[in-house]
């Protein structure tokens, strides 16, 4: 049977895969395996309603206290997790995949999310009837196998029968949530002595939650803001707008000219941005940029930045003439978080717009890394399109070959030839990346050159041969 969690919580097509059963004894299993305090938001998905009542339920049934967020960025819950120091946090939404999706990811009471040992404890709990068939078993044959994880709660005795009567818990709509987290992101440039004041800037929220966030932000920080796609059905999250489709925001660009244009996914943990000439400003840029203004600031911490397997080589050369150290983990904004926690280090990134800013937040915040960047930006006296100039973006071809078995791939003497072959010829201007799925039966065929035409050749050539193997 397939994990429950994936890389980023459960996910799934709505009330198919995620279904309202899950949805519930996810609540039950936040109250029992982090305590009573719950707060629950979600993104603008119609399906959202729909799970957020199921999982109250579950909260309730298992005699906590559930505090509603409503429709607000991922980032906002592990900010009020912490600010109002509630046992964990719950976020309803699939960030950005398509409307009929929609997921869960729980947060604890530091506003992280969940290590995998944890996850497993609580799948087991699910896929054992929840709380229903915990009160099943004795609490003397649960002990040994509840043993406490990363400080979790032990719930063996608490929970060794079922809440009833007036042990049942409840729920509170929360009415200051969104202006906690829009005063977050203020505060940290406000606190620096800056303002975005005489600033035009182009904002697409892609129908999602930074709708209610992001345009108040910049305007409170005295931007012009021109924003599209911030109004929402439910069934438009995401769809040819937003951090994946930049083409809208580049119209907006260009109708406006903007100093800035700014794109969020549906649940705002990631942002991308664009240039006023148009140039795309994904993750390693954006991350380049907020790493040498930390560094030029005495904030970056052990002189380090955390980045993943798949960020462009162009970021660690950036990186390396800036003398800046840069460690890379598996893909994933959950082990650059790791990484960053294991070594304390201040910042980490995807190239796909997640960055972690451990001074202002626990997770991905797409709000307060743009606001962040535009601040850097600001300090270092250029333009946009000058600031960004520290990192040369070389070209990147990926190949998805389909294949049998993953682990011939990987130990084929021809594979590591090919690899080794075009190694040589690249030298320091290119690297490759072979990277099996870990959900799919596909090899990716990464490789990155000084031109676009080197790229393509070498990694035709690689994926022809993982093919024939």
């Amino acid at each position: 049977m397939a994990r429950l969690f994936g890389t980023d919580g459960v996910r799934g097509i709505a009330n198919v895969e995620l279904t309202n059963e899950i949805a519930y004894r996810l609540g039950q299993a936040a109250v029992v395996f982090l305590g009573k305090t719950i707060i629950v938001g979600k993104d603008t998905r119609l399906s959202g309603d729909m799970l957020e009542s199921a999982m109250v339920a579950g909260i309730t049934s298992a005699g906590g206290t559930a505090l509603l967020a409503g429709v607000i960025p991922t980032p906002g819950i592990a900010l009020l997790v912490r600010k109002l120091s509630a046992a964990g946090g719950a976020v309803i939404s699939a960030s950005h995949n398509p409307p009929e999706y929609n997921g869960i990811k729980l947060f604890d009471s530091f506003g992280y999310k969940l290590p995998d040992a944890l996850e497993d404890r609580i799948e087991a709990f699910i896929n054992d009837g929840g709380l229903e068939g915990r009160t099943r078993t004795s609490a003397s044959d649960q002990s040994a196998s509840d043993a406490s994880v990363d400080g979790a709660h032990d719930p063996s005795d608490e929970f060794a029968c079922m809440p009833c009567g007036s042990d049942l818990g409840f729920a509170v709509q929360l009415k200051d949530a969104l202006d906690i987290y829009i005063d977050h992101a203020v505060d940290s440039i406000l606190s620096q002595n800056m303002d975005f004041k005489g600033m035009h800037i182009a904002l697409d929220t892609g129908h999602g939650a930074s709708s209610l966030t992001s345009p108040a932000a910049l305007r409170k920080l005295g931007a012009i803001v021109d924003v599209i796609n911030d109004d929402f059905d439910g069934f438009d999250i995401n769809v040819k707008c937003g951090s994946t489709h930049l083409e809208p925001l580049m119209d907006l660009m260009k109708e406006t000219g903007a100093d800035l244009g700014i794109a969020h996914d549906g649940d705002a943990d990631r942002v991308m941005m664009v240039s006023p000439t148009g140039r795309e400003i994904d993750g390693d840029i954006v991350e380049a940029v907020c790493a040498i203004d930390m560094k030029s600031r005495g904030v970056l911490k052990n002189n380090t930045v955390v980045s993943t397997v798949m960020c462009n080589l162009g970021f660690t050369h950036a990186m390396r003439d800036a003398g800046i150290e840069v460690v890379q983990t598996k893909v994933g904004d959950r082990y650059v978080l790791e990484e960053m926690r294991a070594n304390d280090y201040s910042i980490g990134g995807e190239q796909s717009g997640h960055m972690i800013l451990l001074e202002h937040n626990s997770t991905g915040d797409g709000l307060m890394t743009a606001v962040q960047f535009i601040a850097a930006v600001k300090r270092s006296g250029k333009n946009v399109d000058e600031a960004i100039d520290v990192m040369k973006k070389y070209p990147q071809v990926l190949i998805n070959v389909r294949v049998s078995d993953k682990q011939a791939v990987s130990e084929s003497t021809d594979v590591l030839a090919a690899v080794r072959t075009a190694e040589e010829e690249l030298g320091e201007n290119g690297r490759v990346l072979l990277r099996p799925s870990g959900t799919e039966p596909v090899v990716r065929v990464m490789v990155e050159a000084a031109t676009q035409a080197d790229a393509e050749r070498h990694a035709k050539a690689i994926a022809a041969i993982v093919e024939k193997i």
